[in-house]
């Protein structure tokens, strides 16, 4: 072998093992880089005319199962979803309010303790129907629970708002994911033809793939020119030769009644790719979880509250018209919008009087309601009454009205039955609600009684056969109404399928406290998904690192290894330097 052969395979040596040595440092540099994965160099031998001449370094690559990637996205997807919705339903349990764990039930803050502090004063004011202090403190306790119905209302309607901003902000973080995929495909294919490393910039790929899952769905594969295409579980392309962004733009306001839809008009927009909607299409990952969130679980949620919060007025809407303050003030308007010419459908009679500051009687008149055919028949027969004034006002609401304001209006609903759930008359007019509103965004004392306690309906029109003139027929507090109240509480009640619950005939705490559990469940469920969510993504993330991560036990000693081999090249080429010098020198004195 001549010195010349020698040397280059001394110095083939030592450059092979300075590479190997560059890529173990990196891999050792970047052990805790997330998304590298363990890089190796290559060798083989370098053979001329049959002969080894050195060795070579013949590319840098790393062993990187496609199957264990595509399961990464995949579980990163459903962390994604996860992780989101055990966020937003531990907020909507905490919008409930806390209940109590002790035997007071008062202790709570949630809906359910509400209803319970409304039952215990009005216990108490069954003991003393008269009592304005209780009277007062009935009021004051509904009003707190009517300000959580508006509370916990509101907050679902944030929580949605947060969800479709959350969107908002997903969408640029999606195509900023696409665009980095797009950027280093270009970069791949061009470093791939002309034969250098793309090792990193495959592991960079599949970190911005990795993003990409989290936030939403796709599917994806790499073409013959180790480029990867992206689409949507659809089908629509987000990635090809150029980047398909997406467009979103969240809502300005939501309310209940925002919704979305893909024929429009729609309250919340679809999110867009190339003009066409690919909502449909995100059904996992953070995105997915978000739509569903803003556009299911949290409104199921809302109709849950509607639902108690409509049962619960009109109940206690039903007995309070029954019921007549003390004194009676002198005009009632009706909350039920009516045309003159409307169908009445009543039967029954129904007792309308005129009385005085201390309830003694003026005038009175029973009507007899299948005698009349219209809306407007039932407004001249109470404005016949004497002393008492009836008209449609420019709402179409039912107001009657004492012609001496130092004389009030007291109803007596009798026998009446109106309409098909037959209503006592003032009920099916709201002619002397207690609260207003029909959901628990809208659910309020009405404002007259709560600044006015007195006007509390808890005093009842006598309904004898016949009253007499001059004799108190409107008595400080009747028993009647104010049990009529309570047994509200201590009675079930039928409650349409709303939401996440069903058909149900329950009573009210029964039902606020199913409402409030399935909250909870729902929040139960989604962190055991997020439990089970995370196990399997570092399940996945494990087995990567198992065959394609950095172990610096193992990097370490291969480096000592290689710096050994490099001083034994490093020897030979000095060796070999030697030798030519010393040929050099015998030439030259020869």
């Amino acid at each position: 072998m001549s010195l010349a052969v020698a040397r280059n395979i001394a110095l083939s040596s030592l450059m092979t093992a300075q590479t190997r040595i560059s890529v173990t440092s990196t891999n050792i540099a970047n052990a805790d880089t997330d998304g590298y994965t363990r890089k190796s160099a290559a060798q083989s031998t370098m053979v001329t005319a049959g002969v080894g001449t050195g060795v070579e370094v013949t590319g840098i690559s790393s062993t990187v199962s496609k199957m264990l990637i595509s399961s990464l996205v995949d579980s990163e997807t459903r962390l994604g979803a996860a992780t989101t919705m055990e966020e937003y339903t531990s907020l909507l349990q905490q919008v409930y309010g806390a209940t109590s764990s002790d035997s007071d039930s008062t202790s709570g803050t949630s809906i359910a303790n509400g209803i319970a502090d409304l039952a215990s004063a009005l216990t108490e004011l069954t003991d003393t129907p008269e009592s304005e202090t209780l009277q007062a403190q009935v009021i004051d306790t509904l009003d707190s629970l009517a300000a959580q119905f508006r509370t916990a209302s509101g907050s679902i309607q944030n929580l949605r708002s947060n969800a479709d901003e959350e969107i908002d902000n997903a969408v640029d973080e999606i195509n900023q994911s696409m665009s980095d995929i797009d950027s280093l495909n270009e970069r791949i294919v061009a470093a791939s033809a002309s034969g250098a490393d793309i090792s990193d910039l495959v592991d960079q790929r599949n970190t911005a793939l990795q993003t990409l899952g989290g936030l939403m769905n796709v599917t994806w594969f790499t073409n013959s020119n180790n480029e990867v295409h992206v689409y949507t579980t659809g089908g629509k392309v987000l990635v090809d030769s150029t980047v398909h962004e997406l467009s979103y733009a969240s809502a300005s306001t939501v309310t209940s009644d925002t919704v979305y839809s893909e024929t429009p008009p729609s309250g919340f927009s679809g999110i867009v790719v190339d003009g066409v909607d690919i909502t449909s299409h995100v059904t996992s990952g953070e995105v997915g979880a978000l739509i569903d969130l803003r556009d299911e679980i949290l409104p199921d949620a809302q109709t849950d509250l509607d639902m108690l919060a409509s049962t619960l007025a009109d109940a206690l809407n039903q007995v309070h018209n029954q019921g007549a303050a003390l004194p009676a003030p002198a005009s009632l308007t009706g909350t039920t919008v009516v045309a003159g010419t409307d169908s009445l459908g009543a039967t029954g009679t129904v007792r309308f009087a005129v009385v005085d500051q201390d309830g003694a009687l003026v005038s009175y008149e029973d009507i007899d309601l299948s005698t009349l055919s219209t809306v407007d028949d039932l407004v001249s027969a109470i404005d016949s009454v004497d002393g008492l004034s009836a008209t449609l006002d420019s709402a179409g609401r039912l107001v009657v009205t004492s012609d001496d304001t130092s004389y009030g209006v007291a109803i007596n609903e009798m026998d009446s039955a109106v309409g098909t759930d037959e209503q006592g008359l003032s009920d099916w007019f709201g002619l002397n609600d207690l609260v207003d509103g029909d959901s628990a965004s809208n659910f309020v004392v009405r404002s007259d009684i709560l600044a006015n306690t007195s006007l509390l309906a808890i005093s009842q029109l006598d309904d004898s056969a016949t009253l007499t003139t001059g004799e108190t027929v409107l008595a400080s507090g009747s028993a009647t109404i104010a049990d009529g109240l309570l047994d509200l509480f201590e009675s079930n009640h039928s409650f349409d399928a709303a939401g996440n619950l069903g058909n149900a005939k329950t009573s009210f705490a029964t039902y606020a406290a199913e409402v409030v559990g399935a909250a909870a469940t729902q929040y139960s469920s989604a962190s055991s998904e997020l439990s089970t969510a995370d196990a399997l993504q570092s399940s996945v993330t494990d087995a990567i690192a198992s065959k394609s991560g950095v172990n610096l036990d193992e990097e370490t000693n291969l480096l000592s290894e290689l710096q050994t081999q490099y001083e034994a090249a490093a020897q030979v080429m000095s060796i070999v330097n030697e030798l030519f010098s010393t040929l050099l020198d015998m030439v030259s004195s020869a």
